[in-house]
């Protein structure tokens, strides 16, 4: 990669055109933002003599608009998250940035305990409802996301799978792991059919995007560096690495070299694919297993922002269309507002609401049978502002095989 591709470098080529705050949902919902511009670009290229972080950088949610409204190719939302970790190198974390920065470490603890989710389930339906949550600096509104009773690394052993020549690794993410098993057991059964044997790497750290987001910067370069080494020792045995969770996939795929810009995570990144735009591969190669049961019903599809900053188009609805015949709706009501885990702080909750309000409109019409979304977050998001809960496309996928 070139200087002038380099994260550190974009700012330069800003041309102000506002574009980026054109269109920022953050900035829709709360007029105290002063727009993405201001926050990474502007002060990245300034250099002042002495510290200056704009002090409106706390209502970036890294939702990644910026990034695809951007003309110029301005790494917009990680010049921000770049001024985050400059914050926090002087400034100290909140508890509830500590938690929500560290959902992996958390479900390792609570795995350790006897009847541990169950314990952990029930300590925070009585958190919410002492307003325990609302002390700490989370919202009390929002339920926190539920621990499965058995996370699906320890499910996986259990799966029987016909041992093939062709091999993919599953990079689940916390949420698939530690709350939706459900969709990673989705995931095997559609590899399976597909003549994909499917591994996983219990090395793998978390990608990081919820320490990105908080300004645990180092921790996330630490997690980056594992994770690059894993996915480079898979390369070296031609298998690639494949993750259901968008977030995940483009923290894999696009964010580690724009934060850190390492050669080595340039490299990883040609080893990464999204769920879909893997299956997408394969029917391009008359690979895809297209066996499948069809199906008349409609689908609503609210689209990840982390999906879309990909460019890989909509893969999932392609897939359902084209091999079910189902009818995909894409809602187009843009951001969910939720971004990981901007949505579940208490000084963040309404502006969450707020950007997220038109889909759950949407949601609310009923003009579908179901709703589905590839992000975890997004799904709950959606579940929480219109009582609907979404599926990921993988389990519609793996209910037709």
């Amino acid at each position: 990669m070139s200087d002038t591709t380099k994260a550190i470098f974009t700012g330069d080529r800003c041309l102000s055109c506002t574009s980026c705050m054109a269109n920022c949902p953050v900035m829709a919902a709360i007029k105290d933002y002063r727009g993405p511009k201001l926050v990474g670009p502007a002060h990245g290229r300034m250099h002042f003599s002495q510290e200056d972080i704009e002090a409106t950088l706390e209502y970036c949610s890294n939702c990644k608009s910026c990034d695809r409204a951007c003309p110029s190719g301005v790494a917009v939302s990680t010049l921000n998250m770049l001024k985050r970790a400059e914050y926090y190198k002087t400034h100290p974390h909140t508890k509830a940035e500590d938690m929500l920065a560290h959902g992996e470490d958390m479900g390792k603890l609570i795995r350790k305990l006897p009847f541990g989710a169950l314990c952990a389930n029930l300590g925070m339906d009585f958190g919410k409802a002492l307003g325990i949550f609302n002390k700490l600096g989370l919202a009390g509104e929002r339920n926190m996301p539920a621990y499965a009773s058995t996370p699906f690394k320890d499910l996986y052993p259990r799966i029987k799978q016909t041992a093939t020549g062709k091999k993919v690794v599953l990079f689940t993410g916390c949420y698939i792991n530690q709350n939706e098993p459900q969709v990673g057991e989705a995931f095997v059964k559609v590899m399976n059919a597909n003549g994909y044997e499917v591994l996983i790497d219990e090395q793998f750290n978390c990608c990081g995007s919820p320490l990105v987001v908080t300004g645990y910067f180092d921790e996330a370069r630490q997690h980056a560096d594992n994770n690059v080494a894993r996915i480079l020792d898979w390369k070296r045995q031609g298998i690639p690495v494949v993750t259901p969770c968008t977030s995940c996939s483009l923290m894999l795929k696009e964010e580690y070299h724009e934060l850190f810009d390492e050669h080595d995570m340039h490299e990883a990144a040609t080893n990464v694919y999204d769920a879909f735009e893997f299956l997408e591969i394969l029917q391009e190669r008359g690979q895809f297993n297209d066996n499948l049961t069809p199906t008349a019903q409609k689908y609503l599809y609210h689209v990840p922002c982390h999906l879309k900053c990909q460019a890989i188009g909509l893969p999932a609805a392609n897939i359902l269309e084209d091999y079910l015949g189902a009818k995909v709706q894409t809602a187009d009501a843009g951001c969910c507002g939720i971004s990981g885990n901007y949505g579940f702080r208490k000084d963040k909750y309404d502006i969450s609401m707020k950007i997220g309000a038109k889909l759950f409109e949407r949601v609310k019409q009923k003009d579908f049978d179901k709703v589905i979304s590839d992000c975890g977050t997004c799904r709950m998001q959606i579940h929480h502002g219109s009582g609907i809960k979404p599926v990921h496309p993988i389990e519609i996928l793996a209910q037709a095989y």
